[in-house]
């Protein structure tokens, strides 16, 4: 490592660990102005990001929205992004006995989720809203999921995170070595959770599905984990509220048999969501880039950041062939 990446990386860990330091010790009304206003700032200063948020919702909504409605809607998922990250910052104030003042828990089905606490499940949510309190809400609950992060290129920052995800009971594990370990868990009676919108390279543990009517490259693994242990798979969306608080809502569970594939999985998995992001599109991460390749038959109405790739192509004809 040369000398200044040192330095640098020593500079980023001492700005984390004051933030770490400093934003749980904002009352619950000011960390959710302070997220507002930088969410604002980030939607002015980010330039490409705000492209690709603006293209993204240009492919959803074409016509149907005008321009300056796909702008607040852009504005608004920066600040929504924003509380997810400070909320971050701020979860150590977060206990087993206060959060549910922040975190209302709903579900289609209270009692299918009370049953698989003992027998185990595979949980899926978005990047809508803020999913990392998702996941601290239900280990309060008693489901403690191993979850899998890619680690910080400054991995002095990778523990500082790591020490969050795991404050409510979870266990964060590295991507090396991952489906040995979410496989042997599940197997014992143990929960995973996973971002079902996760844009991964095709040549990785991928699938093909369609977003929004585009084809785009997911990751897998919830669908390999499905199919090798017969768990359901609960998929859960973070609603934002006015007051700076959550509501999360669990779905009915979903369940597969032998005839279903890798995408046929991720597919079903999907296409809960969709409708629900269309409906209050906000809180998802529009400035993220869901449509990464090109598909074969061209790219007519994807957005400007779509690149070729012969392995996209191979893994949509081996999705399409199933």
């Amino acid at each position: 490592m040369s000398a200044w990446k040192s330095v640098r990386y020593r500079l980023e860990w001492a700005g984390m660990a004051s933030l770490y330091r400093s934003i749980p010790l904002l009352p619950r009304p000011a960390a959710h102005r302070v997220a507002c206003r930088l969410g604002d700032a980030a939607y002015h200063a980010d330039k490409h990001g705000r492209a690709v948020a603006l293209a993204n919702l240009e492919l959803v909504f074409g016509d149907s929205k005008p321009q300056e409605e796909l702008r607040r809607i852009a504005r608004e998922s920066y600040r929504n992004f924003a509380r997810t990250v400070v909320d971050q910052f701020w979860s150590p104030r977060l206990t087993r006995d206060n959060y549910e003042k922040y975190c209302r828990i709903e579900a289609d089905d209270m009692a299918e989720l009370e049953a698989v606490r003992e027998t185990g499940a595979i949980w899926v949510t978005p990047h809508y809203s803020n999913f990392e309190w998702l996941a601290l809400a239900m280990g309060f609950r008693g489901y403690h999921f191993t979850i899998v992060a890619q680690d910080f290129k400054n991995k002095s920052l990778t523990g500082l995170y790591r020490k969050n995800r795991e404050h409510s009971g979870h266990e964060v594990i590295p991507q090396r070595g991952a489906i040995i370990r979410l496989l042997k868990n599940l197997k014992a009676g143990g929960h995973s959770a996973f971002l079902t919108d996760l844009t991964i390279r095709p040549s990785k543990a991928a699938t093909v599905i369609e977003c929004f009517g585009k084809k785009t490259c997911v990751t897998a693994i919830h669908a390999e984990l499905m199919k090798r242990t017969g768990l359901p798979v609960i998929p859960g969306l973070c609603i934002p509220r006015d007051d700076g608080g959550y509501t999360f809502h669990g779905f009915r569970a979903l369940r597969f048999d032998e005839g279903d594939t890798q995408q046929s999985i991720a597919q079903r998995c999907w296409d809960v969501f969709e409708p629900h992001i269309r409906e209050n599109p906000a809180p998802w991460l529009w400035m993220y880039k869901h449509w990464r390749y090109e598909p074969k038959a061209g790219p007519e109405g994807y957005p400007f950041y779509v690149r070729p790739s012969e392995a996209f192509e191979a893994v949509e004809e081996k999705a399409a062939s199933r």
